[in-house]
């Protein structure tokens, strides 16, 4: 059981609803415009970002907007400190997988195959569980994906690995790739292995063929893919660049070079691993790119070598190369220091073991070290997590007195959905809570006074609304359903509004806290631009708004406010969220076995706190006694 759980901890940030990796770095399935945005590539969890070329990880991956560096990923020591906490010692290696295929079967008719692959751990059930996608590469045939896949490695026992390829169809514009359902998609084989064949190879690297058995049984090979390992490095050194190019060569007839960089590194055995690739600046031979930031978790250290590729973009997937050079992180910080540009390289036409010295340069317009510092290193040093909670009293579930009801409380103990949701998430969100005192308010109920309250306080008090941990809750909750008359309609904006202020006057008294709401709903809303308004509004908040769903309904208008399409929410009056702060669980998919409750709940969370201390530079205060539990 807890093998299990330290692998399900460890795939944290892989999303099991759609998410996000949200965030700066784009694209979309397998359209144009998604294979020219950026992938700010990086190490672990669960490759796969929002769909095409994006990616996420479990450790601090950025992008940059206006100077800010944003958090486009959620670490998962969350995860791990509440496990050890409870004693559960991570006896493990933690790994990152990086995958590319050649010679793939071509699906398409006009052009070539769109590939994602997928990583699942085989339990001793014979059952698959996945835990991670890379993003979708645009036309080709011999992918090398930059998403990596993060796992724990555990010497004394076997762990079977399956990988699965797919043809992702064009159609599903827009789409995360955790959202894509599979079974819509071409397959293109599948490949097993045993994770200590992949680590004990001597680069760490091992070749498998893809398979899948044709209408008679008989195997049919499609293709090898191949699998490297290396170990996850801690660390908090980063380093923020921004690149430009002159003189580069043109490789279009009617127009300009679209360029972009692609940054690999090369490790043992002569391997190569994309690591990040820019985005396409169009018609440009002159490009400046937008910032990028590189973390010691993705290139090892200063001095290892790192391959700088420029290539023309083609939809067709069939990039130009224009140039490539080999630089370490130390010779880019020199480059900077000297303002000087570095000569880009491509083999001899006549020649082809000749490299010819090309007049384009590469040029390091800015260079600064950053301390990227982990969810864990802000609260071991003191900042708190303040939970409120909120509880659905509308009528859309049901009368509390008639079994079917939501809100039916079982006379034999058998918890409801709004309990069993109020305990499990309950039970894990105290953990971070300091004081383990919770402001709980009911909403869309009619309260004895007979007014209908979209934010009452659930104990009954008039002035207080706090109640004692999740007992606290529960029993507030209970007893609010024999003197709350449920009614309506659904309305999430005043109670995020109060929320707001309570998070406004922690800033206002200077207070080391960052507050989450709990919001448990049976998902019926009925006024989505008002609560667009009142999240756009705390975004700038140190809140995060956790929406947990109940029952069977159609949860679409939750997936919207949870923003994982990658735009942000814009209010009625144009005002763009400045960061995404929502997340949405649907209990049925906990309930199910798809996802565990505290990969559910600690998901985003580290992101989401993340960007908003990064963002207003806020440090974490170490004292001399602390020891950083990241190296």
């Amino acid at each position: 059981v807890v093998v299990s759980i330290v692998i399900k901890c460890l795939k944290f940030s892989q999303k099991n609803k759609k998410k996000s990796q949200k965030r700066e770095m784009g694209g979309c399935c397998s359209d144009i415009q998604g294979g020219q945005q950026a992938v700010r590539g990086g190490g672990g969890g669960g490759g796969g970002g929002r769909s095409y070329q994006q990616h996420h990880q479990q450790n601090p991956t950025t992008s940059t907007k206006s100077g800010v560096v944003e958090e486009t990923t959620a670490s998962n020591d969350a995860v791990d400190f509440f496990y050890r906490s409870q004693g559960l010692q991570a006896l493990f290696t933690p790994l990152e997988l990086s995958l590319s295929a050649s010679k793939l079967l071509d699906r398409d008719i006009l052009s070539k195959s769109d590939p994602m692959a997928v990583g699942y751990v085989k339990r001793k059930d014979g059952t698959l569980e996945e835990f991670g996608r890379t993003e979708v590469i645009m036309n080709t045939l011999n992918p090398v994906w930059i998403g990596k896949f993060s796992i724990a490695y555990q010497f004394e026992i076997v762990q079977p690995l399956v990988f699965r390829v797919y043809d992702v169809d064009t159609k599903f514009h827009n789409l995360p790739v955790e959202s894509l359902k599979l079974k819509e998609q071409e397959f293109l084989g599948e490949a097993t292995c045993v994770l200590s064949q992949i680590v004990t190879k001597q680069n760490k690297t091992l070749a498998l063929k893809l398979q899948r058995k044709d209408g008679h049984g008989a195997i049919i090979d499609l293709g090898s893919l191949t699998v490297h390992a290396e170990e996850a490095i801690s660390s908090r050194q980063a380093f923020e660049m921004i690149f430009h190019c002159t003189q580069l060569e043109n490789n279009d007839l009617f127009s300009k070079s679209d360029p972009f960089l692609r940054i690999s590194k090369i490790v043992e055995g002569g391997n190569v691993i994309p690591i990040c690739k820019t985005e396409v600046v169009k018609d440009n031979l002159n490009p400046i790119w937008k910032p990028i930031c590189l973390t010691m978790q993705q290139f090892g250290g200063k001095d290892n070598p790192l391959l700088i590729e420029c290539f023309d973009f083609e939809s067709s997937g069939n990039h130009k190369l224009i140039g490539k050079l080999q630089k370490s992180v130390a010779d880019l910080e020199i480059l900077y220091q000297e303002k000087a540009g570095a000569n880009f390289l491509k083999a001899s036409s006549v020649r082809h073991d000749h490299m010819k010295t090309l007049k384009g340069q590469l040029f390091v317009d800015e260079f600064c070290e950053k301390t990227m510092y982990s969810f864990l290193d802000y609260i071991s040093s003191g900042f708190e997590l303040n939970f409120m909670v909120a509880v659905d009293f509308t009528a859309s579930n049901g009368n509390p007195r008639l079994p079917d009801s939501l809100h039916y409380i079982d006379l034999s103990g058998r918890l409801n959905a709004y309990q069993q949701a109020i305990f499990e998430v309950g039970e894990l969100i105290q953990f971070y809570d300091s004081d383990k005192h919770f402001p709980a308010w009911g909403f869309g109920g009619r309260t004895t006074d007979g007014g209908l309250s979209h934010c009452f306080n659930l104990n009954g008090s008039p002035s207080e609304s706090e109640v004692d941990g999740v007992n606290g809750i529960l029993s507030a909750y209970s007893n609010a359903l024999h003197r709350v008359a449920l009614a309506g309609p659904t309305l999430f904006g005043r109670v995020i509004n109060k929320a707001a202020q309570i998070a406004s006057q922690t800033v206002s008294d200077n207070q080391r806290k960052y507050n989450v709401l709990l919001i448990i709903t049976d998902g019926v809303l009925t006024d989505l631009q008002e609560t667009k308004n009142a999240l756009v509004k705390a975004s700038d908040l140190p809140l995060s708004v956790l929406i947990v769903g109940v029952g069977g309904a159609d949860f679409k208008e939750m997936e919207i406010l949870d923003a994982d399409n990658g735009k942000r929410l814009e209010s009625s009056t144009g005002r763009i969220a400045t960061r995404d702060i929502v997340q949405f669980v649907p209990m049925r998919e906990v309930h199910g076995g798809q996802i565990s409750i505290i990969q559910a709940l600690l998901q985003e969370l580290p992101g989401q706190f993340l960007t908003y201390m990064r963002s207003r530079n806020i440090v974490p205060h170490f004292g001399n006694d602390f020891h950083s539990p990241v190296g």
